[in-house]
């Protein structure tokens, strides 16, 4: 009779390595923009419930280039209060380049009028050689608006 031991649960897991304690997942801030709400409109929406459709319009700066910036996003308010968007938007320098983005987001409402907290991710496609390597980033990002609808934008690349 052989004296080895019935292996436990533990001992049939393969080792999976821990990752590096200093792993970073934010990497560079590559998009700032200021903006001010230009529209907003209420929209049917599913079950019984309503959309506010917002457009924005500003200026920034995407990987050290000045751009213009157009938004449009829809959100919902859940039942907890908070609101769930998603939004198309289009940022073009002044030599030509262009850039889309399809993104979506949760916010807070922040008090009076249209004053809200979001944070949001996007997909970015671009056919540009200046702003190429944003193809392969997942865009990670703030959107801070005031109650006269004043805003400012800040993203990231999630790695």
């Amino acid at each position: 009779m052989s004296s080895t031991a019935t292996p436990t649960i533990i001992d049939l897991i393969p080792f999976v390595p821990p990752l590096p304690q200093n792993r970073v997942m934010i990497g560079e801030k590559f998009n700032e923009a200021s903006a001010k709400i230009a529209g907003t409109r209420v929209i049917p929406g599913e079950d019984g419930n309503v959309k506010v459709e917002v457009s924005f319009s500003g200026n920034g700066k995407l990987l050290g280039v000045d751009v213009m910036e157009m938004v449009t996003y829809q959100s919902t308010m859940t039942p907890a209060g908070v609101l769930n968007g998603e939004g198309h938007g289009l940022i073009m320098s002044s030599d030509g380049d262009t850039l889309t983005w399809a993104g979506h987001g949760v916010g807070r409402p922040k008090g009076k009028g249209m004053s809200a907290s979001w944070r949001y991710s996007v997909i970015i496609r671009t056919a540009s050689k200046r702003w190429a390597r944003l193809n392969e980033v997942l865009g990670i990002g703030e959107w801070e608006v005031d109650e006269a609808g004043n805003g400012r934008a800040q993203m990231w690349e999630w790695k």
